[in-house]
């Protein structure tokens, strides 16, 4: 099957984001498959959106981070393709049917994404640089942001999407990885382009507690996915420099009695140890 408005379903994963969602959706092509996991335990969130949208489906549950959510949508779609997106993206009126006529020439592809609006902050990355085509369609890339990510299902014969141990940060890295692995191709699409706010997703009235949070699970994702990659030695030699300064900067906030940035540090510091330790990514925004 090709990719087609029909064929394809939305997943976005929502967290105290019902101030931006609505201009996600209204950026998405009229009749759309949607499914959002509001993952806030927001009941009233469910009501708006499935009252003003039609072929939307809201699950609500707590909070169970970004990879989790993501695959409980991917599995509940009936489509062949899920499309994973942030509440904080904006199609362009040409985007979908951009990656649309991309797909119906190129469809050897596990996952496919829109090319970042804004060039200094791209949402790809190319290891060799050496590598870089030169074709006027697309980018062969080894992997793609979250905020954006076409999933052609037929490429996913064992059904395993997302590593749910990461709850937030570099689930994506971790897939695309391992689907590089399986000498599966991803694009990039150049024509398709998309607009992200970038950690706009929640409201700004919850912005300390989301830092803290983002910094705890940074620091515990990049441990992982390099101890799940590449082993433990080089997870703790890629991490100990930031344990060092995580360290120093704690000390140094501590005299002057910075508590914001002094709690930063000890939130890098806690997700660190947690992740050297084995233990779990247990901490949740206290909200």
């Amino acid at each position: 099957m090709t990719l087609s408005l029909n064929n394809l379903t939305f997943i976005i994963v929502t967290f105290k984001s019902e101030y931006i969602i609505h201009e996600c959706i209204e950026s998405l092509p009229k009749n759309s498959n949607i499914i959002v996991i509001e993952n806030s335990n927001n009941s009233e969130l469910k009501k708006t959106l499935e009252e003003k949208y039609s072929k939307i489906k809201v699950i609500v549950q707590e909070n169970s981070g970004m990879g989790s959510a993501n695959n409980k949508g991917i599995k509940l779609c009936k489509t062949d393709y899920a499309f994973v997106i942030n509440p904080d993206v904006k199609f362009y009126e040409d985007t979908l049917q951009e990656l649309i006529s991309f797909s119906s020439k190129y469809n050897d592809y596990s996952i496919l994404a829109p090319i970042s609006d804004d060039i200094e902050y791209p949402n790809y990355k190319i290891m060799n640089k050496k590598l870089i085509n030169n074709n006027p369609d697309y980018l062969s890339v080894d992997s793609v942001d979250g905020f954006a990510m076409l999933l052609n299902k037929n490429k996913f014969n064992d059904n395993i999407y997302f590593d749910e141990n990461f709850f937030l940060y570099l689930e994506n890295d971790d897939l695309c990885l391992r689907k590089k692995k399986e000498k599966r191709k991803i694009y990039v699409v150049k024509k398709a382009k998309i607009n992200h706010l970038g950690g706009k997703s929640p409201s700004i009235i919850y912005e300390k507690e989301i830092e803290y949070s983002r910094n705890w699970h940074w620091m515990w994702s990049k441990f992982y996915f390099n101890k799940k990659h590449y082993g433990y030695l080089k997870a703790f030699l890629s991490t100990f420099p930031t344990l060092l300064t995580s360290i120093i900067k704690l000390l140094y906030y501590f005299i002057t009695f910075n508590k914001y940035k002094k709690k930063i540090y000890i939130m890098r510091f806690l997700g660190l140890i947690n992740s050297m330790l084995g233990k779990k990514s247990l901490h949740r925004p206290q909200i």
